[in-house]
């Protein structure tokens, strides 16, 4: 018996990187059913085809509010019933400063990276509601270190997963006493996240330069080392398990290296 035995999600983002191991890491703990919401669904191939009836994929734009209903509506459809959100598409902005913006790309950028960091989630949120209070079951957010502290991210990304911060806390001030809302703030992680289109950083992913990365955020974090997908996996999972966190709401457990006991 795994701690989600039975229970059913959708995740957005999910294709690879951190959605993903947090999809799979669902599947072992005993998941009926995985809904993935993404773009590009390619990575995620091999997973469809080893479990059939349980991930079911769905092409789509976090912008855009029909898709996370379609999403809502397989999962009930096929499992019976939603238990848990986990809202993590996200895009990057690689610590772009407000220096090195003109008006013209700070309003582009602001629209691209918001609507996906910020309106995704809310969107998610707007289409899950009703399921999850129905199952009384829990939204999870992926926010970031960049949502505590600053340096994290450029100023569009920090602000963004400030944002969801604040989302988090007043969608369960909003939801309680029927749905949990959470959050996980990952550190550098090796993943596949995406830059900015808007500042021409779409092919650029946070997996360039792997060994390069690696070393960089492993000497700036007190455990010393960079963080995978897989590193943040079970914090979703007691999130989502009713019996294991039941009396959590409001809250972002941090998954950072221990960035926030640094010394001075």
């Amino acid at each position: 018996m795994g701690w989600l035995e039975n229970s059913t999600a959708v995740i957005t983002g999910a294709a690879d990187g951190i959605g993903r191991a947090v999809a799979l890491r669902y599947l072992e703990e005993g998941a009926k059913g995985v809904v993935v919401l993404d773009r590009d669904l390619e990575p995620l191939s091999a997973a469809l085809e080893a479990h059939p009836n349980r991930l079911i994929a769905v092409q789509g734009d976090v912008r855009e509010y029909q898709d996370h209903v379609k999403a809502i509506d397989l999962a009930v459809k096929n499992f019976g019933a939603l238990d848990v959100l986990v809202g993590n598409a996200g895009v990057y902005d690689f610590r772009r400063p407000l220096r090195s913006y003109s008006a013209e790309t700070m309003s582009e950028t602001l629209d691209e990276i918001f609507a996906i960091n910020l309106r995704g989630n809310l969107f998610a949120a707007m289409a899950a509601r009703e399921a999850l209070i129905a199952s009384k079951g829990s939204m999870i957010f992926t926010t970031s270190v960049a949502g505590i502290h600053a340096g994290g991210g450029g100023v569009v990304y920090t602000a963004s997963k400030h944002a969801i911060v604040g989302m988090i806390r007043q969608l369960a001030a909003e939801l309680a006493p029927d749905v949990r809302v959470n959050g996980v703030g990952p550190g550098g992680t090796l993943t596949s996240l995406r830059g900015s289109e808007a500042l021409g950083q779409e092919t650029r992913s946070m997996a360039d330069a792997r060994d390069e990365v690696a070393k960089r955020i492993g000497d700036a974090v007190p455990l010393r080392f960079a963080q995978d997908p897989e590193d943040h996996a079970g914090l979703y999972v007691l999130l989502a398990s009713k019996r294991n966190s039941r009396a959590i709401t409001g809250e972002v457990l941090m998954s950072d290296g221990g960035i926030g006991i640094r010394p001075l």
